[in-house]
């Protein structure tokens, strides 16, 4: 088995703008990345891919193999599946509170491929075991789109239902989640900027 993390850090994470310097989000999902590098590799899984567009940041990166492909996301990632020859466990880099034991859940599966649903239709995670009969489409409402690329290829699937696993960091009420559910160094770098404001019916952030 081998998992690959698509990552971009130039311009990263544009929605957190509102509350983020382009600094500040680059430092920010550079630490998510080796948040779930280090999940992965407390699961047992060695065989790690970084897939980019560009070096950018990654540079003497040791904890993962750095594949560079300027090709949109879906074109690169269908020829990575297409060349794996093993299954794949496909996981974005912005889960912080994705934890070892889900993954453990998610690639334990009985089924030929589980989908791990995240916010607003997205896909957070993908193990695949027959690779080379299976191809990915992101963005849009890409979960219901994986489940009918699954049933299309005679393939069957699980859905890994999880609230954390679910929850990938991309909207600043996003860091609410994190500050309360998460531990580790994306959680105290954003700890270190701002704190829970619970004086609304709704939690939110302020500054430190």
């Amino acid at each position: 088995m081998r998992a690959v993390i698509p990552y971009k850090k130039a311009s990263a994470k544009s929605r957190l703008s509102p509350v983020l310097s382009l600094e500040e989000r680059e430092e920010f999902v550079e630490l998510m990345l080796n948040q779930v590098i280090d999940s992965l590799k407390e699961t047992g899984i060695e065989k790690i891919d970084i897939l980019s567009p560009s070096a950018y940041g990654l540079e003497g990166m040791k904890k993962a193999r750095v594949l560079l492909d300027e090709k949109d996301l879906n074109e690169a990632l269908n020829r990575y599946l297409k060349e794996a020859g093993e299954p794949i466990f496909i996981v974005m880099a912005d889960l912080p509170l994705l934890s070892p034991d889900h993954i453990k859940g998610i690639t334990s599966t009985k089924k030929d491929i589980c989908i791990v649903p995240g916010k607003g239709g997205g896909t957070n995670a993908l193990f695949i075991k027959n690779p080379s009969n299976y191809r990915v489409k992101y963005y849009g409402s890409s979960f219901l789109t994986h489940c009918s690329i699954a049933t299309a290829s005679g393939q069957d699937f699980e859905i890994y239902d999880s609230f954390l696993a679910g929850t990938d960091i991309d909207e600043p009420e996003d860091l609410v989640e994190l500050l309360i559910h998460g531990k580790g160094a994306a959680k105290d770098y954003i700890n270190r900027k701002f704190k829970l404001d619970v004086s609304r019916g709704r939690v939110g952030l302020v500054p430190v």
